[in-house]
């Protein structure tokens, strides 16, 4: 049951409880084809070029001069999907120093290799590369490339089917698959023994599941630890898959199922061992949709209306799309469209989430414009500034006949934050203790009427 100041907030403050609405916020620009976003475990994010850089962008829009890595030298481009494709951060960074990418060299092989940072923490050792895996690709396309640690601590590696539908469901190529190694030895990677082909001739070790035709970008839910694939389509659907890791074996259904529809039934499994999308959608259509780019469920602070949304786009129309769950389905909704080719995601320490224009090279904040920085209040003869506020505000009084006794802040979910008297015009209420977030703030005037005012804090 909602304690009484929730109910009183939820009743006074209304406009805060209308939907999300999405948008994108420029935070950087002067990127070179951008193909992912990683943090380490810190307030830096790393830019993955596609020309075979990453560079480290700092929390105040600035980007270091000198590039984190810079392997160009290794790394083909120009010649479809390929490039420097991923990357990942070791869950011990902090004591190890070690990173892991994916890219295709120069002989059109995937490769998985680590490296280790120097003694700048802003500089990689690109003499330090140790490669772990070495995956022929048959063409220049299909090729996945995403890296992700899942909180079991092993590292999943996506690879789409290389060009070649069958691949997919060959239990004896890496192709069409998701592979999951160990990597906490000192050298190479051993394969985890609860991979499902340990010991079974019928499958290669690596391979933890398959089925996908070029899987572009895998997450996993900070919160649950579950991980989400975006599969990029054929002709007929764009999928977004989710599973539990504490499982194995799946096979997501390419190239005999796209999304839920039955493309080729030749040699296929049967319906009943396929694990089948939690959501889908058609390409075409105007704005023409064509490839789905794989995002992140939010799970940040600062806008409660997206906890627990998936984010994802589609890679032509840069629409930013969102799945919303209810009960055991998740509801689709489409934002925008926007500019500059969104071809990935990405979440910093604080769980909040980025996007990438490929083509524009600008990196994007995304943020609910619903709780823009106007004031929403039933009480228009004051105003808070500034808003957002840094490490206090003010309160601009606008009624000569009354003054404001007392500043009463609440948390979004309406949780007694602090309680201010105040004694001097032009007082300042401080808000450096406060986490960033959106907060509720009630003003209480000398003849005890009230009013409530939304506060950003950053």
């Amino acid at each position: 049951m909602k304690n009484k100041n929730q109910l009183l907030l939820a009743l006074l403050f209304p406009i805060l409880l209308f939907a999300q609405d999405v948008s994108l916020q420029s935070f950087a620009i002067g990127f070179n084809k951008p193909l992912d976003i990683k943090h380490a475990n810190d307030s830096r994010l790393f830019i993955v070029e596609q020309d075979g850089i990453i560079k480290i962008l700092k929390s105040d829009g600035l980007t270091n001069s000198t590039p984190f890595l810079d392997i160009d030298d290794k790394v083909i481009t120009g010649l479809g999907e390929v490039g420097l494709l991923g990357l990942a951060f070791d869950p011990n960074y902090a004591t190890n120093n070690r990173f892991y990418v994916n890219y295709i060299n120069n002989n059109l092989d995937t490769v998985i290799s680590r490296f280790t940072t120097s003694a700048n923490p802003d500089i990689a050792d690109d003499t330090s590369e140790e490669i772990l895996l070495t995956i022929p690709q048959p063409v220049s396309i299909h090729n996945g490339g995403s890296l992700a640690f899942g909180n079991d601590g092993f590292l999943y590696i996506a690879l789409g089917d290389g060009g070649i539908p069958n691949n997919s469901q060959n239990l004896q190529s890496h192709l069409g698959k998701i592979l999951r190694i160990d990597v906490s030895g000192a050298t190479g990677y051993t394969i985890p023994t609860t991979n499902p082909y340990v010991g079974d001739p019928a499958g290669l070790d690596e391979i933890w599941s398959y089925g996908l035709r070029n899987p572009w970008k895998i997450t996993f839910d900070s919160d649950n630890g579950e991980l989400w694939i975006a599969d990029v389509g054929n002709f007929i659907k764009e999928e977004i898959n989710n599973v539990p890791i504490i499982d194995a074996g799946y096979n997501f259904g390419w190239n005999c199922y796209e999304g839920t529809s039955m493309v080729n039934n030749s040699n296929c499994p049967a319906m009943s061992t396929v694990t089948f999308p939690v959501s889908e959608y058609s390409p075409g259509g105007n704005p023409f949709k064509c490839a789905i780019t794989g995002g992140y469920r939010y799970r940040g602070s600062t806008y409660p209306d997206f906890e627990g949304l998936y984010f994802f786009a589609d890679y032509c129309t840069s629409e930013i799309g969102t799945l919303t769950p209810s009960g055991n389905s998740w509801n689709i909704t489409f934002n925008g469209p926007f500019s500059g080719d969104i071809a990935t995601f990405g979440e910093d320490v604080n769980k909040e989430l980025y996007a990438a224009g490929l083509s524009n090279g600008i990196i994007y904040k995304i943020i609910d414009t619903t709780l823009g920085v106007e004031e929403n209040s039933l009480e228009n003869n004051y105003k808070l500034y500034p808003n957002p506020a840094n490490d206090y505000f003010q309160i601009s009084n606008q009624n000569t006949a009354s003054q404001i006794k007392g500043v009463v802040m609440y948390s979004f979910s309406g949780k007694l934050i602090s309680t201010t008297t105040i004694t001097t015009e032009n007082q300042k209420i401080t808000t450096n203790h406060l986490t960033d977030g959106i907060y509720i703030v009630q003003l209480i005037s000398n003849n005890d009427t009230v009013s409530y005012h939304k506060l950003i804090k950053n």
